[in-house]
């Protein structure tokens, strides 16, 4: 059965081909890497809607993509974790959201690729896909254009710390770039090694309501708190909004992103030379398994 990604990636497919375009020629209009075009054309990615609206107008489609992008249920049928359902149905009507997080990237901006790598520690199988769609199925209300407004304070352990491989650092490093361009989104950066800022003592999140209701969420490895007490949510504000004025800015920010984008492209080694440190740590593994065999030496008892 084809799924609704699929069929936008085979829509999107028959355009750009009526166009006479190519992958990597529809990716420099848009701007985007030709990765990303070819993920939504394979129907394992799905775009944002500002990438759906680009290409309705690069490839003059009358808005079609557009218009399909908000009608599609991305990710039918998900389940969250029972702990996590109540933090879910609030991201799903809250009008803003201040988020701070260290060590790992929120989940709300996470590539598939770091999402999967992330979670593959602890899951596999039919199980890790269910998990990784249930964690992307929340990321299209904010990425959509009119999306609720949406801070998040990075700690720089975010970038540093290693998820996947430097290929999926890099991507993840560009799609904050990305996203860090919407209009609703903005995204700072903690640096390390300043003893002055006072960070939060954990991550935790700033939920606004409709109604007003104002909630701060924390969590630990299986459970998550919530507490809506008017003076634990008004010191949570102050301390997030001090952070955020000693930190860097988000055009700064950026900065330092590409920076660390471009540093583990850096340290992703060409296939040919990944295949050569292969054959030799496999053979320096072969040579450690061999029996050590001593040479027999005859010695002659001497004669009387």
């Amino acid at each position: 059965m084809t799924t609704n990604a699929e069929f936008f990636g085979e829509l999107l497919r028959h355009y750009r081909e009526a166009a006479f375009l190519t992958q990597d020629a529809l990716a420099k209009q848009i701007p985007c890497d030709r990765s990303l075009v070819a993920r939504v054309e394979a129907g394992t990615r799905v775009p944002q809607d500002a990438f759906a609206k680009k290409c309705d107008e690069v490839l003059d489609t009358g808005g079609v993509l557009g218009r399909l992008w908000g009608r599609v249920d991305w990710y039918p049928q998900v389940e969250h974790p029972d702990w996590f359902a109540r933090r879910v149905e609030m991201e799903e009507k809250a009008v803003a959201l201040y988020e701070y997080q260290s060590m790992v990237v929120p989940g709300l901006l996470q590539t598939p690729d770091y999402v999967r790598a992330l979670l593959s520690r602890r899951a596999g199988g039919e199980l890790l896909e269910n998990r990784v769609r249930a964690r992307l199925s929340r990321q299209p209300r904010y990425l959509a254009e009119g999306g609720p407004a949406y801070i998040a304070v990075l700690d720089e352990t975010c970038l540093r710390h290693a998820v996947g491989s430097p290929a999926v650092m890099r991507d993840q490093c560009a799609h904050l770039l990305s996203v860090g361009r919407l209009p609703n989104i903005r995204i700072q950066v903690a640096p390390i090694g300043h003893f002055d800022f006072h960070r939060p003592n954990q991550p935790m999140s700033l939920l606004v309501l409709p109604d007003g209701e104002r909630w701060i969420y924390s969590e630990s490895l299986s459970r998550g708190y919530f507490n809506n007490d008017p003076d634990a949510y008004a010191e949570m504000t102050r301390i997030y909004d001090v952070l955020r004025a000693d930190i860097l800015s988000a055009r700064e920010s950026a900065a330092l992103i590409s920076d660390l984008m471009e540093g583990y492209g850096d340290h992703e080694p060409a296939a040919a030379e990944r295949g050569h440190l292969d054959q030799e740590q496999l053979q320096r593994r072969r040579r450690r398994q061999l029996p050590r065999i001593r040479p027999r030496v005859h010695l002659r008892s001497p004669r009387p």
